[in-house]
């Protein structure tokens, strides 16, 4: 079974030959700051009442190192985080989070260097009145996360890897990265060229 640092060196791109469309999230959630490390780590799952953010405050203190945590934040009107939330995690060796909502006091956040994916930033906080749930199956940007699930996450996307498949999943993905990284441009150029060729023939077209 590959470890979170193996798992981290292959992109969502390279994921996306062993994941159906189903595991990626969708291009509304995104990077907050430019050139951010990409992050993989196991799903601590968070679910906030709209316009609530106690659930997530309450997920920073619980949630182990090296997890990511993956928020379903009910609505994109009040922040569930801010500079502060994110510098604890961050103190405690949390890889990032993944935010189906929005945070705020994003200069903070970019200065501090901590991984944050969400919808966007807004200055107004949610308040701390409603329990969520807290390591339970959540739905964040249109895919059903786990607990335990592996995210990888980069600006490239972010897929959502069933804990179960996580060796069958890594093992196709490395495998096709090492195909694509031992072939010249040229290669691949005169194999696709072919394949188009084909495809086109196929289709009845002979121009």
């Amino acid at each position: 079974m590959p470890d979170y640092t193996e798992l981290r060196k292959l992109s969502p791109t390279a994921y996306a030959d062993a994941l159906g469309r189903e595991q990626f999230m969708d291009i509304g959630i995104k990077e907050l700051w430019p050139q951010m490390p990409r992050i993989a780590g196991p799903a601590y799952t968070v679910r906030c009442p709209p316009g609530d953010n106690l659930m997530l405050h309450a997920a920073i203190y619980r949630a182990p190192a090296g997890s990511v945590i993956v928020v379903e934040a009910g609505n994109v009107d009040y922040a569930v985080s801010g500079g502060n939330v994110c510098a604890i995690a961050q103190r405690r060796q949390i890889a990032g989070f993944v935010v189906d909502g929005v945070i705020r006091d994003i200069a903070e956040v970019r200065a501090a260097q901590f991984p944050v994916f969400a919808r966007g930033v807004s200055p107004i906080p949610g308040v701390k009145q409603t329990l969520g749930t807290l390591g339970k199956p959540i739905h964040c940007g249109g895919v059903h996360v786990h607990p335990q699930d592996i995210i990888v996450a980069d600006e490239e996307g972010i897929a959502v890897i069933p804990v179960a498949d996580q060796a069958h999943v890594y093992e196709i993905t490395y495998k096709r990265t090492v195909k694509d990284a031992s072939q010249s441009l040229e290669e691949w150029e005169a194999a696709h060229k072919a394949k188009i060729a084909r495809i086109l023939l196929e289709q009845g077209f002979t121009k």
